[in-house]
């Protein structure tokens, strides 16, 4: 049974930085890829970043190239989300996933996930 919790949101300024994490109960987190989407009030969930279970291999949406980065410990069952001059337009509900299969390569398929996290909210205020 794999469980996710998200942390790390909160309110910041346009051009600041949050540092996301999501924290992994459960066996084998070091088998399967992680992935990060939000949504905002109103819209459908979007990808943001995704990892391959070692870490070597990451994919981001186009939104967020140079932005933000995708890592992994995989000694302390976590995957972060960093996130560098932040926009208003990045303000939304931030969730963390499990990829459905191991060995897998990072996508932006939603149906390639599982084992949603709560969420943690980011505010950037203008």
């Amino acid at each position: 049974q794999v469980q996710l919790v998200e942390s790390g949101g909160g309110l910041v300024q346009a051009g600041g930085s949050l540092r996301l994490s999501c924290a992994a109960s459960g066996r084998t987190f070091s088998s399967y890829g992680m992935g990060w989407f939000h949504q905002a009030p109103g819209k459908e969930r979007e990808f943001v970043a995704a990892i391959s279970s070692s870490g070597a291999y990451r994919y981001y949406a186009d939104s967020v190239k140079g932005r933000f980065t995708i890592s992994r410990d995989n000694a302390k069952n976590t995957v972060y989300l960093q996130m560098n001059s932040l926009k208003p337009e990045d303000t939304a509900v931030y969730y963390c996933a499990r990829s459905v299969y191991s060995s897998w390569y990072p996508s932006s398929d939603p149906t390639e996930f599982a084992s949603w996290g709560q969420g943690t909210q980011v505010t950037v205020s203008s």
